[in-house]
C-alpha cells in the first residue's frame, strides 16, 4: 500500500460526465487527518503510519490519549487508524493528509461497517426461498426448512446458513474508481456504492488489484 485517508461518508448522490451519462457515486469526506505516529522497520518491525480524525473535545479522552496528540502538537482527534506503507519517509508526525492524496482516475478499495439489520431470518440475510405455500408445510413458510441430519452424524454441520445477527460488519470493496475530487471542500466522489449508513467512518486506500 502506497497511500490511505480516513474519510465520513456523506451520501449517494449522481455526477454527469462530458457525455451526458449519468454517474452514481457516493460522496465521502477525506481529512484533513493529522500524522498521530509513524512506526518504522527499525522501532516497530513494520512501515506505517497512524492517522487521526474528527476533531473530539479534550475532556473526552483518557489521559494518555490526550498525551498522544499532545505530544505532537496537533487538536484531539476522535478517529485512529494505522496504514501500513511501502514507504512512509514524505510523511512527518503532525502533518496533515487531506483529499488531495487522491487523484481523479485512480483505483480504490473502501472499508466501512455495514447498516446493522438485528436479528433476521434466513430469507433476508441469505436470500433463501420460502417454503411451498401448499397444505402440509405451514403454518411458517419462512422457516429454515430441513437440516440435513439424520442418525448419521446425528448433528448440524458447522457453517449451517440459520437466523441471526445480519449486518453490522466490516466489509471492504475492491477496486473502486474515483470520478472527482474537491479539493476545496475535502471531498472524494467515488463510482458506486461504499458500505455503510450516512455519517458512517470508512478507510480508504490505494487498491491491493492491478
Amino acid at each position: 500500500m502506497k497511500k490511505g485517508i480516513i474519510g465520513k461518508k456523506i451520501g449517494m448522490t449522481q455526477i454527469f460526465d462530458e457525455k451526458g451519462n449519468a454517474i452514481p457515486v457516493t460522496l465521502i469526506e477525506a481529512g484533513p487527518c493529522v500524522v498521530a505516529q509513524k512506526k518504522t522497520v527499525e522501532t516497530d518491525g513494520y512501515n506505517a503510519i497512524q492517522l487521526g480524525f474528527s476533531d473530539i473535545a479534550e475532556k473526552k479522552l483518557s489521559k494518555p490519549e490526550a498525551g498522544h496528540f499532545k505530544k505532537i502538537g496537533a487538536s484531539p482527534k476522535k478517529h485512529l487508524k494505522e496504514f501500513r506503507l511501502e514507504d512512509i519517509s514524505g510523511y512527518k508526525t503532525g502533518d496533515t493528509v487531506t483529499a488531495e492524496l487522491f487523484a481523479a482516475g485512480e483505483k480504490v478499495d473502501i472499508t466501512g461497517i455495514t447498516k446493522g439489520h438485528g436479528f433476521t431470518g434466513v430469507i433476508k440475510r441469505w436470500n433463501h426461498h420460502h417454503l411451498r405455500m401448499t397444505h402440509g408445510t405451514g403454518p411458517v413458510h419462512r422457516q429454515v426448512g430441513s437440516m440435513g441430519a439424520n442418525s448419521s452424524p446425528s448433528r448440524v454441520f458447522k457453517n449451517k446458513k440459520m437466523a441471526g445477527h445480519y449486518g453490522n460488519e466490516r466489509v471492504t470493496v475492491l477496486n473502486l474508481s474515483v470520478v472527482k475530487i474537491d479539493a476545496e471542500r475535502g471531498l472524494i466522489a467515488v463510482r458506486g456504492a461504499v458500505p455503510g449508513s450516512r455519517g458512517g467512518i470508512v478507510f480508504i486506500r490505494d487498491t491491493v488489484k492491478a
